[in-house]
């Protein structure tokens, strides 16, 4: 029977042309891997190698069999990933989220009702999250709207979960300071400064206001700085907090739109007789 071992010193001599190289690089003997390949032979059955005085080289039959051997390790390590992620997938509650705010809900709760299970989370984009449960990566998916018909699995629930109101925050000096409530189509052609990780807001933002221009800000201190010493008006929700230091006066603002009304959705395997009964119990109430 083939050895992986084995089928490594053969797919390093492949790559790296000598027996002295791929003995150097795999830590072992040349000794040790000149046997390797004696015995690689006799388990083929077959010659793979051109042999002249001091010097070895693959033959026809030889690089066939490397293809082979690259393939076996391959799948050798995709057997063993896949094995390790069914283990966690075991002890662990993959939750795959269209925006932020809602795990931040979601996740203390299912931390009480699963207290020994490990919880695995992202923030991704509606398709994104769509992805995750068809293809059953995660066990929760949270969407900003009932899924449309055929999106999802028919095995699939959809229960809402909580509501998030878009808003701008700009300073009391600002034009916008005055308005009760402002549209996108206002707001379009002005700069904004804007986070990461938000998901679907990011994208919607995008979408509604394609003239304006968006300073992103991956680090939380500089875009914290930002909001306090600059007068660029930036986003913010109904459901975050907010620190006084950073925000100070400035003045929150309502979207007017509304598709800046959100309604979240929690998404689940309705016949998943280990989740479903305690996801039903959470969110069905």
């Amino acid at each position: 029977m083939l050895n992986l071992l084995e089928m490594e010193q053969l797919a390093a001599f492949a790559e790296y042309g000598t027996l002295s190289k791929a003995a150097e690089k795999l830590n072992v003997s040349q000794p040790t891997i000149t046997r390797t390949m004696q015995h690689l032979e006799e388990e083929f059955g077959v010659s793979l190698f051109e042999r002249s005085k001091n010097h070895i080289t693959l033959n026809e039959t030889g690089r066939r069999a490397v293809s082979y051997a690259v393939q076996l390790l391959k799948d050798a390590e995709k057997a063993v990933e896949d094995v390790q992620a069914f283990e966690r997938s075991l002890h662990t509650i993959t939750v795959s989220s269209c925006a932020p705010a809602p795990l931040w809900r979601l996740l203390p709760a299912l931390s009480d009702a699963f207290p020994d299970m490990t919880l695995s989370s992202s923030i991704k984009s509606n398709a994104s999250v769509l992805e995750d449960v068809k293809s059953g990566r995660c066990l929760l998916a949270v969407l900003p709207d009932i899924p449309e018909e055929g999106s999802i699995p028919e095995t699939y629930r959809s229960r809402p979960f909580m509501k998030e109101n878009l808003a701008v925050c700009v300073p009391p000096d600002h034009m916008f300071a005055g308005y009760k409530e402002v549209s996108f189509e206002v707001l379009n052609g002005y700069n904004f400064l804007l986070g990461t990780r938000l998901g679907f807001w990011d994208d919607m933002c995008r979408e509604k206001m394609p003239a304006s221009r968006f300073l992103v800000q991956t680090d939380q201190f500089t875009m914290q700085e930002l909001i306090r010493e600059s007068s660029l008006p930036c986003f913010v929700t109904d459901v975050a907090e907010y620190d006084e230091k950073i925000y100070g006066n400035r003045i929150v603002i309502p979207i007017s739109d509304q598709e800046a009304k959100i309604t979240f959705h929690i998404v689940y395997d309705g016949t998943d007789k280990k989740y479903a009964p305690a996801f039903a119990q959470l969110f069905d109430s």
